[in-house]
């Protein structure tokens, strides 16, 4: 679908451009094309499933407790009792890894939400109004940018304390000012659109314009930004919790067992290896999914 054949249809349904789905025809055949055509997508999205199931259910992939200690097979290499080896208190690795799965997603959404609530709010009032409130807030926004992310987490979370809502928050806010640069350059693009200049020509208030015919519109760029800050959101909180700042003892994080297996790299690799490998590639699906999404909407504008 063409750029011109989503602005009209905007028209049309009250500045809304409806996109179809291309669902490829020919049925199962044409699904496994795909699949094979796109490899490495289908596996990414395929461990994000796996991410996901391990945050709400962990106890469909593991029967083991993340808790309960076996000081008799303390630091024991991986085998077919304990896939990903034990830690020197004995407690299961595969049972922590995947028990910990939801903490650090939590994490990562919660921040996530944050940062897209707070960014598009400011961006679309900057590229809304414009002027001096423009200005000031996109100044705002400039200072945040300047100080790298992770240096503005640590701040804001040594300020909250510890805790790994603490560091969703920390994490959420550093990430504000990219979405609404991101916002802002988007509804100043669409704010000046054919349709949204009738609309606003046919008397339709101002809230009603910016909600119903500028937000819709704009909001795409935004929504892949925010898939490709999953990946970052995780390596933050990852982050923040491996350096202390996030959930406590003996509560399972993907960065506190980073963290903890670090005094045992030499004799027992396993305990950051692993769990720094299941880090590397969520992120890296993450990004694989976010970018499939944005080439699939730059085909459809």
């Amino acid at each position: 679908m063409t750029e011109t054949t989503g602005l009209a249809t905007g028209r049309i349904t009250g500045g809304t451009a409806l996109v179809t789905d291309r669902v490829p025809s020919g049925g199962a055949s044409a699904v496994l094309r795909s699949v094979v055509a796109r490899p490495t997508l289908t596996i990414a999205f395929l461990w994000l499933v796996l991410v996901v199931l391990s945050a709400v259910a962990p106890t469909v992939l593991t029967a083991h407790d993340p808790l309960a200690a076996d000081p008799a097979a303390k630091l024991t290499a991986p085998d077919a009792a304990h896939w990903f080896g034990t830690d020197q208190l004995g407690r299961d690795l595969y049972a922590r890894v995947v028990h910990g799965t939801a903490l650090t997603l939590q994490a990562a959404v919660l921040a996530i939400v944050i940062g897209l609530v707070g960014g598009s709010t400011i961006g679309l009032v900057a590229g809304f109004v414009g002027g001096v409130v423009d200005a000031a807030l996109m100044r705002v926004a400039d200072v945040l940018l300047a100080i790298p992310s992770l240096l503005l987490s640590l701040t804001i979370v040594t300020v909250l304390g510890f805790g790994t809502t603490n560091v969703a928050v920390a994490v959420g806010v550093a990430s504000i000012a990219t979405i609404a640069r991101i916002m802002r350059a988007e509804v100043v693009r669409v704010r000046t659109a054919p349709y949204v200049e009738a609309a606003s020509a046919g008397g339709n208030r101002w809230w009603r314009v910016l909600l119903v015919h500028v937000l819709p519109n704009a909001s795409g760029p935004v929504l892949v930004l925010t898939a490709l800050e999953f990946g970052t959101a995780i390596l933050a909180v990852s982050s923040l919790s491996f350096l202390g700042y996030g959930a406590q003892p003996p509560q399972p994080e993907w960065g506190s067992l980073v963290a903890t297996g670090r005094d045992f790299i030499a004799s027992s690799w396993w305990l950051t290896t692993i769990p720094g490998l299941v880090i590397a590639v969520t992120v890296l699906a993450g990004n694989r999914v976010a970018r499939a999404l944005d080439t699939e909407r730059r085909a459809t504008r």
